[in-house]
């Protein structure tokens, strides 16, 4: 099954956010390259926000180019065989965290779409959770200028609303 093939299934079977998760099919739909970055009309991203051994805090990057506290994630590359792999190798190259699992038996917490600078138009985004192993260590990638856990309480004065409500996805499913 192709990367593509997988996001359909994914996706189809991904219950809650109806309209946007129709959105994202019908993108798949019109966009064999819909998984690409070069998919100028918009593409899939894979993220995963990473949850601390107990369950209190969450990891943040300070991402490099957009200067916000944002959950890991970012584009799908063709050695990625599924969206939940694609995410969990995002979360770990970019945390520094080996041994991270996903939440909710690999399926996405939710969606979301927001805009990007051009040439692409859009990012279609797939968000996991993941749960760092006990005694992980995080160590900053090139893409951040720092990382930080968070207080579940903490996230609202540091991140978007986006994060924020992956946030609150998140731990109700937990």
């Amino acid at each position: 099954m192709s990367l593509h093939d997988d996001a359909v299934v994914v996706l189809k079977g991904y219950g809650d956010q109806h309209e946007l998760r129709q959105a994202y099919l019908d993108h798949l739909s019109a966009h064999p390259d819909a998984m690409w970055k070069s998919c100028s009309a918009g593409h899939l991203t894979a993220s995963a926000l990473v949850i601390d051994p107990e369950r209190q805090r969450v990891l943040l990057t300070l991402h490099k180019k957009l200067g916000m506290w944002l959950q890991m994630g970012g584009h799908c590359e063709p050695r990625d065989a599924t969206l939940a792999r694609a995410a969990l190798r995002e979360a770990t190259e970019e945390s520094g965290i080996d041994g991270l699992t996903l939440l909710r038996s690999g399926e996405p917490v939710r969606l979301d779409r927001h805009p990007i600078p051009s040439p692409c138009n859009w990012h279609l985004d797939v968000q996991f959770a993941a749960l760092a192993p006990p005694g992980s260590a995080v160590r900053i990638s090139e893409e951040s200028l720092d990382l930080r856990w968070y207080a579940y309480d903490e996230v609202a004065d540091v991140a978007d609303e986006s994060v924020i409500r992956l946030l609150e996805r998140t731990r109700a499913a937990l």
